[in-house]
């Protein structure tokens, strides 16, 4: 009698200890089948509108000490180009084929010596150079870019660059695209921005989920801006949460697997 009561009791245990691992798991699927809060670009636009205010494209920004540009120079004198496109500046100041702006704000050119640059836009630089050069050249045609102009995208992207800015300007969009765009551990919602302005550094944390961002004066970047995507730190606590009671419950199930099969042993 005694031991048909101990099978019994041991038949109960044996069954109780069998259902954990499936409540354990009931509750991790309730825990990962929890609603996340959606993440996205442009949420507050919720039907067809128009968006007014817009940040003006077409700002030219000046030249400044340092820059370094690259200046293209074509004529009809094609034999002579080639001394025009290489600044005569070598050795001091002059990098990876540019034209350095020197600390008197003046560029270096073949031919007409000192060229002031400083405080120009790119047009104004190329039609000051394109007058100055043509008694020397045939109908001169000049382009100027930047060179040494960036911005820094890193945090929660696919790909941290430093993306070449030849043009004016490039908008907080496409630099984010350029990088990859945002992991999806990303928050959209609260994106800094780091901006250098003489001695100061400026932090601007913007919304891209808000479509008030197109009229920002921060939409489009700066040289040498810093773009930083923070990571959600809920969505990353909770996948932590996760794959730690998914660990957990790994080593429990195997710890209740052995121990069910020992008690199974022992009573059978």
């Amino acid at each position: 009698m005694d031991k048909y009561i101990t099978c019994v009791t041991a038949n109960k245990a044996y069954r109780f200890l069998a259902i954990i691992p499936v409540l354990a798991g009931m509750i991790l699927l309730m825990q990962s089948c929890a609603p996340t809060k959606p993440s996205y670009y442009f949420k507050t636009i919720q039907k067809d509108t128009t968006v007014t205010g817009m940040v003006n494209r077409d700002l030219e920004s000046k030249i400044s000490k340092g820059d370094l540009l690259k200046i293209v120079i074509t004529s009809l004198s094609r034999e002579e180009d080639v001394i025009y496109n290489v600044s005569p500046a070598a050795g001091s100041g002059s990098r990876e084929g540019g034209f350095a702006v020197e600390q008197d704000g003046n560029i270096m050119v073949h031919k007409i010596g000192q060229v002031r640059a400083i405080g120009l836009t790119r047009k104004e630089l190329a039609e000051e150079l394109k007058k100055r050069l043509a008694p020397y050249l045939k109908d001169p045609v000049v382009t100027v870019q930047y060179i040494n102009h960036k911005v820094t995208v890193m945090g929660e992207v696919e790909r941290p660059a430093v993306i070449n800015m030849q043009e004016e300007q490039i908008s907080v969009l496409d630099a984010l695209v350029l990088s990859g765009d945002v992991k999806k551990e990303a928050r959209r919602d609260h994106i800094m921005v780091i901006r250098e302005e003489g001695n100061e550094k400026k932090v601007k944390i913007i919304n891209l989920e808000d479509h008030s961002i197109f009229s920002s004066p921060w939409y489009y970047l700066q040289p040498n801006d810093i773009v930083y995507v923070l990571p959600d730190e809920e969505k990353r606590q909770k996948a932590e949460r996760r794959a730690r009671f998914q660990s957990n419950f790994a080593v429990a199930s195997a710890s209740i697997s052995l121990l069910v099969i020992l008690i199974d042993r022992i009573f059978r």
